[in-house]
């Protein structure tokens, strides 16, 4: 039987190789997520600024539907 400890590293894992291969296709589809029109680059002689608005708006969008569908049981 597994702790919960053991349980919970098992899920993250198993949710991160999850995220990894969602990333890995929408890349091969074409989207790009962190260069999605809207994210704010600003670049100078000596340095950069970079804050993705639009990707963390829509990952923020998706993670929200995910935990009302598990929320409704």
């Amino acid at each position: 039987m597994l702790k919960p400890v053991g349980r919970i590293l098992i899920t993250a894992g198993i949710v991160l190789v999850a995220a990894g291969l969602v990333v890995a296709l929408a890349e091969r589809a074409g989207l790009r997520l962190g260069r999605l029109p809207g994210d704010i680059r600003i670049e100078g002689r000596h340095g950069g600024f970079y804050f993705p608005v639009v990707t963390c708006l829509l990952v923020s969008a998706v993670l929200s539907l995910i935990a009302w569908l598990f929320g409704r049981r």
